[in-house]
């Protein structure tokens, strides 16, 4: 901006910078790119054009007045949040909830909740239940389920280390999306292969899910996958070995959660909410094509 004339001028002197407006003493020779006031390396934001300060961020971000910064935003552009771990706590506070009713209610709320294929309950006077009897919820449900108490401190144990690993990179809305998509096809996969009879219950699936979705982080961030492969085959070691595991809810989960993962992070960033959707679309199509197949081979 000129100056007028006969207005005072700035020194010239290049050790005499103005300080940042909101750090007192500490000096700079960058300016809002609104309100021209000077700020620090801390205080600027980077926007279409320049750099703006905070206040300007807040107050005129989305106004047409200027050019609105860029927020910050997390690998997969979803939005930092202030506490990064919302979402998990929210799943764990949930899984909880649920495993009281269990307790509260007993078998017959197991046996209206359960993932089970096609069969006859005695708990529900041998009425004729399942999935291909119409009970889709039950893909959902059972997700939330755990009957042992060993079993849901192993599983939310599990889901709070990874939530805390899997949610700040993904941001809230693409970290529920990856869970409840990798619960649906940890289910789906079970219901395809395991014999109809047979109930299960468990995170586990969502779980595995999470697995995947942080392998794929690791391997986006050009990580040592090392550990990350050898916790995966631990993982794996485990479900094929320990009794009265569905290993099908393991890999249906793994294998969801990590091709979710793989379209958010690696969506190109013009077109980003756009192959986004369209991969969760896409993996969800293809569990819907599995439960209907597997309900028409039972009915």
């Amino acid at each position: 901006m000129d100056q007028a004339p006969g207005s005072p001028q700035e020194p010239q002197d290049a050790h005499s910078l103005p300080s940042c407006y909101n750090h007192a003493g500490r000096e700079t020779g960058i300016r809002c790119a609104r309100c021209e006031r000077p700020i620090c390396t801390d205080c600027m934001i980077d926007a279409s054009v320049g750099f703006q300060c905070p206040e300007c961020v807040r107050k005129g971000s989305g106004t047409g007045h200027a050019p609105a910064a860029n927020q910050p935003r997390t690998v997969a552009g979803g939005t930092i949040e202030a506490d990064p771990f919302f979402v998990t706590k929210i799943l764990v506070a949930i899984n909880v909830a649920v495993y009281v009713v269990v307790l509260a209610l007993g078998d017959r709320f197991l046996a209206e909740t359960e993932l089970i294929g096609l069969a006859r309950s005695p708990q529900l006077g041998f009425d004729v239940i399942g999935v291909a009897d119409g009970e889709w919820y039950r893909l959902i449900t059972a997700t939330f389920l755990h009957e042992e108490v060993q079993h849901i401190l192993f599983n939310l144990i599990s889901l709070w280390v990874l939530g805390r690993m899997v949610e700040p990179a993904l941001g809230r809305s693409r970290f529920l999306a990856v869970y409840l998509i990798a619960g649906l096809g940890g289910s789906a996969l079970a219901y395809l292969l395991a014999a109809p009879n047979q109930p299960s219950l468990g995170a586990s699936g969502a779980i595995f899910g999470l697995m995947g979705a942080f392998a794929v982080l690791a391997r986006r961030a050009n990580l040592d996958m090392r550990p990350v492969i050898a916790l995966l085959a631990l993982s794996l070691f485990f479900t094929f070995t320990w009794a009265n595991i569905s290993w099908e809810g393991h890999i249906g989960g793994l294998v969801a959660g990590g091709l979710v993962t793989a379209g958010l992070v690696y969506a190109p960033r013009e077109h980003r909410r756009l192959v986004q959707i369209g991969s969760c679309a896409v993996v969800l199509l293809a569990i819907v094509a599995i439960v209907i197949v597997r309900t028409a081979s039972l009915t």
